[in-house]
């Protein structure tokens, strides 16, 4: 199976674990580029015997992904599309419908069958967070690492997940505390809110993480299968019409005060300034 033709992915096998790098500068944002990338590779991975487990991780070393790309706010022709670019990334798989794009490749990504780990030594904020949150098991760096969801701050809602997943994962309170509070989260504190499964050592997590990734892959696939349907059946994951509630929910707060905060977020330099990136939740309260 190829997989060397998609922007801003880097792809790796070895004994059965792929490692699907984001490497899409400058901050891995979930744009139309690489929600497009990643569709591709689920729809050609699903079908790969070979590849048994998958390991998301960051070619950048302060960013797992920024968030989403502040253009489907601005720009009434990006989000439209992204979805075509989305679509045609998998063609004659339908996309269903109220999802859009980082809603759809989530929910795919969350049902393939082989095992997905997300390794985080930076920062996942919004889109990005709400990525992990759909795969198997994810681990993060102390000291490196930070999660959130910062949309309340930037007059928006969660739009790939956050309110469907955060709740399942944390409990109702602790994710009203995230969503509302919008505070960055390190890994010990992820930890203990269940954001993650573990949090580890900066000079620990790669070793841990590929250890964990090539047991699972040498395990027989039917017996990951059988344990996947098991425990899926006990703890059903959220049926696609959530999430197409959580899609409408935010398709109905986009009003012109959002696109003109999104504008002055991009003046400030979100998504072109690393510092402006690396604290976010400064930015977005100066404005």
């Amino acid at each position: 199976m190829n997989y060397q033709d998609l922007t801003g992915l880097r792809i790796a096998i070895a004994d059965g674990v792929a490692t699907a790098t984001l490497d899409h500068p400058p901050f891995n944002l979930m744009d139309s580029t690489l929600l497009a990338s990643l569709r591709t590779f689920a729809h050609r991975v699903r079908h790969d015997p070979d590849i048994r487990v998958i390991v998301f991780d960051s070619a950048d070393d302060e960013f797992f992904s920024a968030h989403g790309d502040l253009r489907f706010l601005t720009d009434l022709e990006a989000l439209p599309t992204a979805l075509q670019e989305f679509a045609d990334a998998a063609p004659g798989v339908d996309v269903p419908a109220d999802l859009n794009p980082l809603e759809a490749l989530n929910v795919e990504l969350r049902d393939l069958p082989q095992v997905t780990i997300g390794k985080l030594a930076g920062l996942a904020r919004g889109g990005g967070n709400e990525f992990l949150t759909y795969l198997d098991l994810r681990f993060a760096a102390i000291g490196r690492s930070g999660q959130a969801q910062p949309e309340t701050a930037q007059q928006i809602l969660p739009g790939g997940g956050g309110t469907v997943n955060l709740p399942r994962l944390l409990g109702r309170a602790r994710a009203l505390e995230l969503i509302l509070g919008g505070e960055l989260v390190g890994a010990e504190l992820a930890e203990r809110y269940g954001l993650i499964n573990r949090a580890l050592p900066a000079d620990e997590i790669d070793d841990f993480v590929a250890d964990l990734a090539r047991r699972i892959a040498r395990l027989r696939p039917e017996v990951v299968a059988a344990i996947k349907q098991v425990v899926d059946a006990s703890v059903p994951p959220a049926p696609v019409e959530v999430y197409q509630h959580e899609g409408r929910a935010g398709m109905g707060i986009y009003l012109p005060e959002v696109t003109g905060f999104a504008l002055a977020q991009l003046a400030a330099g979100v998504q072109s300034d690393r510092d402006a990136e690396r604290d976010l939740e400064g930015t977005l309260r100066s404005l």
